[in-house]
């Protein structure tokens, strides 16, 4: 299946801890795309979940624009993301390496106290809780490996680039290159 040359619509998909949101925010800069980052959709401050026909309603307002780029796509809304994909980016990395990735930012956050989505913030309580964001990795850890090498596999599907170390990630992401009339052409296409 052959990569678009001007992905319009690009989803990022890997494990938690990954790097998908902040590969995002870098690609849309990049491409002159609005982002959509999954973790502002889902929470609200207090750490209460959005409910999820609100969470549909923005995903649905966003996925209608001609061109963006999701970090990540919740399976509570993903039915409304998925036709429109161009492209999709698998952070196809090790456990160990994403895992790592996640510890560390998470004593990071925990440490400066920095905002996340919504106004949130990371402490030592919840970082060691039952639903932790570590613990989250372990559960979900196999279960996005195992969908987003499925849809790299599927030929139905949109084209999936499956990127499974961060230097290569970082090549395909130099190697993008604005165009006026707002697709990319890429070197290695």
């Amino acid at each position: 299946m052959s990569v678009p040359l001007a992905p319009r619509r690009i989803l990022l998909h890997g494990a938690t801890g990954s790097g998908k949101s902040t590969a995002a925010v870098r690609i849309a800069a990049i491409l002159g795309r609005p982002v959509t980052l999954a973790d502002e959709i889902g929470w609200l401050p207090g750490w209460r979940e959005r409910p999820v026909e609100e969470q549909r309603a923005m995903v649905q307002a966003a996925a209608a624009g001609d061109s963006w780029v999701f970090d990540s796509a919740y399976s509570k809304w993903r039915d409304l993301v998925m036709p429109s994909v161009d492209l999709i980016i698998g952070l196809d990395y090790s456990r160990w390496l994403s895992l790592t990735r996640l510890i560390v930012r998470t004593a990071r956050r925990v440490i400066t106290g920095e905002f996340i989505c919504n106004g949130n913030r990371e402490t030592l309580r919840k970082a060691l809780s039952a639903d932790s964001i570590v613990i989250w990795h372990f559960r979900s850890w196999k279960k996005k490996r195992v969908t987003m090498r499925a849809w790299s596999a599927d030929q139905t599907g949109p084209p999936t680039i499956l990127f499974r170390r961060p230097r290569d990630l970082e090549a395909w992401i130099g190697g993008l290159t604005p165009v006026k009339a707002g697709g990319v052409r890429h070197p290695l296409d």
